[in-house]
């Protein structure tokens, strides 16, 4: 008796072990992830801090003034048009003059304006449709001319930012490599754009490059990708935006799909936009059609709420 239930226990104890095993997995429980797999999302990331930090980097945008029509003066102060924060003393850095889409520099005598680490001494164009605008340093300031609809204005960074020097990295959900999904790529039939609302209430259409089909928990999703560069950009909002990560939504960066026309979304390299970092950035939001029901607690969390 005395071994048949010592058989009966052993078998107990299988059985309790295989259902405890079904109710982990029925729950949600999945096995530890690649430890590789982890340093490489964590390895990715820091190279994400960096470029925040970076001078081309979100940290340091000190302003963004829009110009009107013709003149603009320009200066460290409040006696200008364009009013540049002051440093140890106010000054006259020169005008601006924006003529039919072109934007010419003409520095004051004795500014000390450069482009391209050569002192700009002379009338000299900073911006036009067909060419990379310049950027302009004067101290620790650089500037540049951006376009946004019909509207030219200068993107200010300052390199002695205090945002670049308090940032200390951003929150990010734990990495979880189940978050790491396949997506079937429907490429339209004939070209076709989307309308892209930024928050500036301008809409631009972009070429639509694919929408991404993929599956969460036996459940389906699709969202629309415009192309940037070799890389598809996907703009999303999802459940999470209400309380834990950006409320207008963040980012994913996801690789063309191959020949069997399927990628890889990580949402794990779910990133904040811009203007989670800064009042002066111009970023496009989800369109609605990209705003999930599913909530994505992967990538990186609410930095903040400019």
């Amino acid at each position: 008796m005395a071994r048949k239930s010592s058989s009966l226990t052993v078998y107990s104890r299988w059985f309790m072990a295989l259902c405890l095993l079904l109710t982990l997995v029925v729950s949600g429980f999945r096995i530890a992830d690649d430890p590789a797999y982890r340093e490489k999302i964590d390895q990715w990331h820091q190279k994400r801090v960096v470029s925040l930090k970076s001078e081309n980097g979100w940290l340091n945008l000190a302003g963004l003034f829009w110009l009107k029509e013709g003149k603009n003066s320009l200066g460290r102060g409040s006696d200008f048009d364009i009013a540049f924060p002051v440093a140890d003393a106010p000054a006259d850095l020169g005008q601006l003059y924006l003529e039919k889409g072109d934007v010419r520099f003409v520095p004051n005598k004795g500014a000390t304006v450069s482009a391209n680490e050569k002192p700009l001494t002379e009338s000299t164009v900073v911006f036009s449709p067909n060419q990379k605008p310049l950027t302009l340093a004067h101290g620790s300031l650089r500037w540049f001319i951006i376009k946004r609809g019909n509207q030219y204005g200068i993107r200010l960074r300052d390199l002695n930012s205090p945002y670049v020097s308090e940032f200390h990295g951003v929150e990010r959900f734990p990495v979880e490599e189940s978050w790491q999904v396949k997506a079937r790529v429907e490429t339209p039939s004939v070209p076709k754009t989307i309308p892209i609302l930024d928050v500036l209430g301008l809409t631009s259409q972009q070429p639509l490059v694919g929408t991404l089909v993929f599956e969460r928990a036996g459940k389906t999703y699709r969202l629309d990708a415009v192309g940037e560069g070799q890389k598809l950009f996907i703009l999303f909002g999802d459940a999470t935006n209400t309380h834990e990560t950006y409320g207008s939504g963040r980012f994913l960066y996801a690789d063309k799909p191959g020949p069997d026309g399927t990628t890889t979304l990580d949402f794990n390299q779910a990133i904040n936009p811009p203007c989670a970092f800064t009042p002066y950035a111009t970023c496009p939001l989800p369109p609605k059609q990209n705003k999930l029901v599913l909530a994505v607690t992967a990538g990186e969390k609410r930095y903040g709420d400019h």
